[in-house]
């Protein structure tokens, strides 16, 4: 083995696999194997034009190199992101720890109670600093939840105000900048009215059905918004407050003074910055909502013996349940960055938290008092941590500017000349000094800092938070690092992550997450990067930015490149609302029909009504395929309004549709575009690619194809790739907080193209076809392949025909899928896209060995289903029907079945050796939904 190429880290199949796994499929070599799966009319006839590979080495004196030109300043800047501490044991244990970072979104609850527990610690945290009692376990950002709020809130209406056709959405014009531009974005497709204004006088009318306010607001001013809240509630208008999470542990929560609902970001909880994300954004609302907010809920219910358990919540609110008529198209969000900022209230706890505001509140408090004693005037009467400096006639912007460069100090500085100043958690006494060092040499006056910094209280004791929170056992016990890193330890050892075997998850692309790809997200200068810094001080960043865009272009066949989407779902949106523009500028906004096949994400439908769009649905044929005749007929009916089609390749089912470009073409010819659906994109890369089959759009899934982690459900990134004529409408919509989106991981994909290089990610694409294919020809006798292609093959995935079993032995895909868990295997993607069925996705990452280990468990349920078929064992108490078998039932005195434990426990004799042992039995469903609990507040476990 070639030791200096990281595709051979990478790949897990070596040369001495390959004779055996071809003579199993039935073929004499792999491009034999590629040329019977892939269309030839698709296929590239050179190779993409990339960088060559480096090696692992090289790669970390490049990226130091890069980092080295972006310069760290002391940012003050705010507006949404601040400088924080991340607490050592959380980075050292969550962020850099593949437990964490390697797991699944934890719809499989029975190996996920670990990030479970966790992001119920999140929640927690959201509710008692908000005051509301409902949240989600994350949103992708501040922004993105505004516009969920919005969109919410719209959906919610009163029957009098959607008779009244009220489309009325107010914002305060001291809401955030980012906050807005996205408000617009996700609004004006769902025909709602944004109008802005002063909070104080807005005159409610009957056509207003939510208003969105900040707290503190823009300018740092902390504003007393009862009154506002009161005229609001007596003109049938609910009212949003974003709110500064960190600022709640010392100011009273919104949630107190009537607010419907609060969402913000939860940066300040132990995340850096990142040039801008990731971050876990945050929405807490009234219980009346829990049917309708967005995102995930982690709930707590009970197992089969009746000891509590979490799992995640009324699953039917979701994307891929309610399809189009799903009220928003979130599928990612930020877990593991929600986990993080959890265990950060964890370790400090509420009077941790409350340490660290107040100690911020009074470094703001002592400055905005020193510079007024310098000849200043600070323009926020009450504030938490933001001062609004108006300079006096003699001081000139441009010269407190330069002495601020010149101290390395980042401020914000207003059109109207006022100056921003917002500390945080990292400011010190001596920070304070610096900057009145600066203010005091733009007027020509010394200063130097000769006292401490007095703890102070500056705002009016009305604002003043009374009410306790975080009084539950987890916010007290774990304060040292000794016991914060066995509790984390203790919780990952609840979840299978790819850290303990293969997660085999049809269209979920769980590869490898290299540990060489991810050592950037720790280097502070990746960091510790606002993302509204000059641009001559992120060099670093910008030509990382460039060179992944050109790579992603030159991989996908297409023009131009936007890397802001921060999830695949954002992407679908971004990449839709690009079609519209350029629509609407050709005079055709007509145009808002969009085909969608009948075996598409649920993320499909429901962000193409997100963006105004009526879905028509095309038949899928017995093969799997999308129905050609279908397809040109709706094509054709719908041709003058016809706006765009929406096609995942390989499609849904795993396979390579030959009539994909004709289908391109039929919609070309009818004026629409092709959208292509990225999500499948790992059994394209290097052997063809959505240029050369015709799209015109692509949303790429960096958290599948390109290596970015999982992280337990986010973050993810979705950039898209559009064609040429698409490029001038890239800018045209907002659709996150941050210019760059998710910037702080885009450095793990950058890593991973340029340690493959051209031939590796061929390489990678082969084998990932070449391992679905051996398990296919592994499975397919037992339990059969529901759709392969024209020559008998699948794609990169392949679905197992549960269906029949079901019919014969009672025991269906969900008995499976929880049988799996103990043999320590995630189950593969359950009843999608086809219900009764599982989908399984090896990736080229997995091992020969860990292939066979898996094919091995496969025909030892198959033999235990034919133990139940042929009446060998009973249909109730049989090891399917009961599993999993958690440790506390193995080990108990007493056992009540009639199989072994062994059996249950120990079907093939390896497990004795590394059995994943499963914390709770079967998680009761029905039971979590009845009894909704979202968060530990007045709950005893």
């Amino acid at each position: 083995m070639d030791t200096n190429k990281f595709v051979n880290r990478h790949a897990g199949i070596v040369a001495e696999d390959l004779p055996s796994m071809l003579q199993t499929i039935g073929v004499s070599s792999l491009d034999q194997l590629i040329n019977q799966t892939i269309p030839s009319d698709i296929r590239l006839t050179k190779a993409l034009n990339l960088p060559e590979p480096m090696t692992e080495r090289e790669y970390a004196e490049h990226i130091a190199e890069l980092a080295s030109k972006n310069q760290v300043f002391t940012s003050y800047i705010g507006m949404g992101w601040y400088d924080t501490v991340c607490p050592a044991p959380i980075q050292r244990n969550v962020l850099e720890n593949p437990v964490w970072y390697t797991s699944y979104t934890p719809y499989q609850a029975e190996v996920s109670q670990g990030r479970l527990e966790a992001l119920l610690n999140f929640q927690t945290v959201i509710c008692e600093l908000t005051g509301l009692p409902l949240t989600n376990c994350s949103l992708l950002d501040e922004a993105t939840a505004a516009a969920e709020t919005a969109t919410m809130l719209y959906g919610t209406r009163s029957r009098e105000q959607v008779k009244a056709g009220a489309n009325v959405l107010f914002v305060d014009d001291n809401v955030y900048e980012s906050t807005l531009a996205v408000i617009r974005t996700r609004m004006k497709p769902q025909g709602i009215r944004v109008i802005t204004g002063d909070y104080k006088t807005f005159p409610f009318t009957r056509d207003t059905f939510g208003a969105i306010v900040q707290y503190p607001n823009a300018n740092g001013s902390i504003e007393d918004y009862k009154g506002f809240i009161e005229r609001s509630k007596a003109n049938m208008v609910r009212v949003a407050v974003a709110a500064d999470l960190l600022s709640l542990a010392i100011l009273t929560p919104p949630g107190e003074w009537g607010a419907d609902v609060v969402f913000g970001s939860a940066q300040r909880f132990g995340i850096p910055m990142f040039y801008g994300g990731p971050s876990a954004g945050y929405m807490a609302t009234k219980d009346d909502y829990k049917r309708a907010i967005p995102g995930r809920i982690i709930g707590i219910s009970k197992d089969a013996y009746g000891r509590p358990a979490y799992r995640l919540a009324l699953q039917t609110r979701e994307q891929h349940i309610k399809r189009e008529k799903a009220t928003s198209n979130i599928c990612t969000a930020q877990a593991l960055l929600a986990s993080m900022s959890g265990f950060y209230a964890v370790y400090h706890g509420a009077d941790g938290l409350q340490d660290i505001a107040r100690r911020i509140h009074s470094c703001a408090g002592f400055l905005s008092e020193e510079l007024e004693n310098l000849g200043y005037r600070q323009l926020n009467k009450d504030f938490f941590d933001t001062l609004k400096i108006e300079l006096p006639a003699y001081v000139s912007v441009d010269a407190l500017r330069e002495i601020a460069l010149e101290c390395k100090v980042n401020l914000r500085y207003f059109d109207a000349g006022q100056i921003g100043v917002s500390l945080d958690e990292t400011t010190q006494p001596t920070d304070v000094g610096v900057l009145l060092y600066i203010f005091a040499g733009a007027a020509g006056k010394d200063y130097s800092l000769t006292r401490d910094v007095p703890p102070t209280i500056r705002f009016d004791r009305k604002f003043a938070r009374t009410s306790d929170f975080l009084q539950q056992d987890v916010f007290k016990k774990y304060r040292t690092e000794t016991e914060l890193m066995r509790y984390i330890t203790r919780l990952g050892r609840r979840d299978i992550s790819l850290a303990h075997s293969m997660i085999s998850l049809g269209s979920c692309t769980m590869k490898l997450n290299a540990a060489s790809e991810l050592f950037a997200l720790s280097n502070p200068q990746f960091q510790n990067i606002h993302p509204y810094a000059p641009k001559d001080q992120v060099e670093g960043y910008t030509e990382l930015i460039e060179n992944l865009s050109a790579y992603l272009a030159e991989i996908t066949g297409l023009e131009g490149v936007s890397l802001q989407p921060n999830s695949g779902a954002s992407g679908e949106y971004a990449g839709l609302r690009t079609i519209r523009s350029y629509q609407e500028s050709l005079g055709q906004g007509c145009r808002d029909i969009v085909l969608l096949p009948a075996s598409a994400h649920g993320t499909n439908p429901a962000s193409a009504v997100q963006c105004g769009y009526t879905t028509v649905i095309v038949k899928t044929d017995t093969n799997g395929n999308i129905n050609l005749q279908d397809f040109r007929e709706k094509a054709e009916t719908n041709k003058d309004r016809l706006a765009a089609t929406m096609i995942t390749y390989p499609s849904t089912h795993g396979i390579f549709e030959e009539d994909i470009q004709e289908m391109c073409n039929i919609v070309h010819n009818c004026g629409g575009q092709v959208y292509m659906d990225g999500a499948n994109m790992n059994a394209q890369v290097g052997l063809t690619h959505p240029g050369a089959i015709g799209a015109d759009v692509c949303h790429l899934n960096l958290h599948k194809t390109f290596a970015s982690p999982h992280g337990g459900g986010g973050p993810g990134v979705g950039p898209i790739c559009v064609a040429k004529h698409l490029v001038p409408f890239l800018t045209a919509n907002s659709v996150a907080a941050a210019p760059f989106g998710s910037a702080g991981i885009l450095s793990i994909t950058y890593a991973y193209i340029r340690l493959m290089g051209a031939k590796g990610l061929t390489v990678a694409t082969q084998i990932a076809i070449l391992n679905a294919n051996y398990l296919a020809a592994k499975l397919k006798d037992s339990y059969g392949i529901v759709y392969t292609g024209k020559n008998g093959r699948v794609g990169h995935e392949l679905i197992l025909e549960c269906r029949s079993i079901k019919e014969r032995s009672g025991v269906d895909e969900g008995d499976i899928a929880k049988r799996l868990m103990d043999f320590g295997y995630h189950a593969p993607t359950l009843s999608f896209p086809v219900h009764g069925t599982l989908m399984i996705e090896p990736t080229e990452s997995e091992s020969k060995a860990e292939l066979d280990r898996f094919a091995e468990v496969f025909d030892c349920i198959y033999k235990e289903i034919m133990e139940v078929e042929e009446g060998k064992v009973s249909k109730d108490d049989n090891v399917l029907k009961n599993a999993p078998h958690p440790e506390y039932e193995v080990t108990n005195d007493a056992w009540n079945h009639v199989y072994s434990r062994e059996k249950a426990a120990f079907p093939l004799e390896w497990l004795h050796d590394c059995k994943f042992w499963i914390p709770v039995a079967r998680v009761d469903n029905a039971y979590g939904d009845r009894n909704l609990i979202p968060s530990l507040r007045g709950c005893q476990l």
